[in-house]
């Protein structure tokens, strides 16, 4: 069996356009939609008599991560900040006896620190070879230090887990190098010594907000489960007695002083852009063009055969000429069937040949609908793999995503399960201790399904969906907005405060050059 140069150049890059032009024509038609749409308030969202009910709102502390912060567009920048959803309660919450909310304020509109790698600028759309793409800025300024002009009501610090708000150490510059410390809490720690809820307790709070949690799963997730689980690094899923045990003792900290509160939980991985907006099933035949012939003789046929006579038909289906195909993935959770590709493919490949192909498709399969590609990899698909010799070198068509690109079927299982876990702490918590409870993951679902404010509707799909921003996993200003009506509504519910929900509209959405 003679295997040929299957997927030439040409073809790649017709594929390459293809996905850049998904995005083109999905701006253009936000941008038509959108000039349609009315803007003019509904007054259902306000409140003629504005009170705190049984709350005391005088010292309103906001604790958490990015999602806290304001993050968005990959990084923190001035103007994100000011639209984040603590900054949008409080501001409310002034109209009933609020206290001043002071933010820990970039520098500049761009974010980013030029003396630490890994930090870059916002994304911005900026138009490439005729297609709208999201470029990040290079970092604007250095990590700066602005501890002195605090306290800080908003403590929300990007990629804190459950249990970093109470780590001691975890703002010290010094700690930096060793991967025990945070350059957005460094910027604002009361000392190299404290930790975030130590920080949140000398201000004495009368209300706070805790929305924590999501990077206890989410590194996993956008690190295509490359982590473990009941791990401690970036990449890893926190186990449930660990997330129990740094939850509850933040919150009960939190409540110890008579401080009120509102406690959000987790949205499925699943319900954002970072993982829906590319299809598992992207290959047209269009795209595959006369390769679709050859592929199907010299690749997904041969490997077809192969698996059927061991039992696992069903990881390779031949190419259709018809409909869409799915993405080629590896699946680390499939036993492997290296030996058996190898000992099938020896007698028309040798020894050598094919054992370096069972070694490559020992636990590749095609993705389903149950597999989330990460909105990353959609540079990689129908690129060349370094190192990987033709004609199986072609990512997601000749030679499988690895397991940094996709969400396989088992790891988002992993993922929904680490976060009902971590959800069921958090509302016991809640309800035990008589706090109000944010129920952000059905918020998130149903601005899947999409939410409408005063003849705007918003959805979750990447860019067109106007909730979202460039990075595919925080929201913009718009979403921010809709996620602090939630905070308001639940705040009110369990207080009997008549604090006023905002217009969304009115807030920053995605800029367009």
């Amino acid at each position: 069996m003679k295997i040929p140069f299957i997927i030439q150049n040409e073809p790649t890059k017709r594929f390459n356009n293809v996905l850049k032009n998904i995005l083109s024509l999905l701006l253009i038609t936000y941008l038509i939609s959108s000039c349609s749409d009315k803007f003019d308030f509904d007054p259902d969202v306000e409140d003629a008599t504005v009170s705190s009910g049984s709350a005391n709102f005088s010292k309103y502390i906001a604790l958490g991560n990015s999602l806290t912060s304001g993050y968005m567009d990959g990084t923190v920048y001035s103007s994100g900040q000011t639209g984040s959803y603590p900054n949008i309660v409080a501001t409310q919450m002034q109209l009933a006896g609020g206290g001043a909310f002071k933010q820990p304020l970039m520098p500049n509109d761009v974010g980013g620190f030029t003396n630490l790698p890994g930090f870059p600028g916002k994304l911005s759309l900026q138009l490439i070879n005729g297609s709208l793409t999201p470029v990040a800025a290079a970092p604007a300024a250095a990590l700066d230090n602005v501890a002195t002009s605090g306290p800080y009501q908003n403590l929300g610090v990007p990629g804190a887990k459950s249990f970093h708000l109470t780590l001691n150490g975890y703002g010290s510059a010094a700690n930096l190098a060793l991967g025990t410390a945070n350059p957005f809490y460094v910027r604002h720690a009361t000392s190299t010594t404290s930790n975030v809820v130590a920080d949140a307790m000398v201000q004495t709070p009368t209300f706070f907000s805790l929305w924590i949690g999501n990077n206890d799963v989410l590194g996993y997730a956008t690190s295509g489960g490359t982590g473990i689980i009941g791990g401690t690094g970036s990449s890893d899923i926190t186990s449930t007695a660990m997330f129990t045990a740094a939850y509850t003792g933040t919150v009960n900290t939190l409540v110890s002083g008579g401080a009120k509160g509102v406690l959000a939980n987790l949205p499925y991985v699943s319900s954002i852009p970072f993982f829906t907006t590319v299809p598992y099933n992207p290959l047209t035949p269009a795209t595959l063009s006369a390769n679709l012939t050859t592929l199907n003789a010299q690749l997904y046929g041969p490997l077809k055969t192969i698996l059927t006579a061991a039992g696992e038909g069903s990881r390779i289906n031949l190419l259709s000429s018809t409909a869409n195909n799915p993405l080629l993935i590896i699946d680390k959770s499939l036993t492997s069937m290296s030996t058996a590709i190898t000992t099938g493919l020896t007698p028309s490949l040798g020894a050598a040949q094919a054992a370096a192909f069972g070694a490559i498709f020992g636990k590749a399969r095609q993705a389903t609908s149950e597999d989330l590609i990460l909105l990353i990899t959609r540079s990689v698909i129908g690129t060349t793999a370094v190192g990987v010799p033709s004609p199986i070198n072609v990512y997601g068509i000749s030679y499988p995503l690895q397991d940094a690109h996709v969400l396989t079927k088992s790891e988002v299982t992993d993922c929904t399960n680490a976060t009902n876990a971590f959800n069921g702490v958090i509302k016991t918590l809640a309800d035990n201790l008589g706090l109000a409870f944010y129920d952000a993951n059905a918020e998130m679902q149903n601005l899947q399904s999409g939410m409408t404010f005063n003849g705007q509707t918003y959805t979750t799909t990447y860019v067109t969906g106007g909730s979202f921003s460039l990075d595919g996993v925080h929201p913009n200003g718009r979403g921010y907005a809709i996620i602090a009506n939630g905070f308001i509504k639940a705040i009110n519910a369990k207080y009997g405060s008549t604090l006023p929900q905002v217009d969304p509209n009115i807030y920053k959405g995605v800029t367009f050059p």
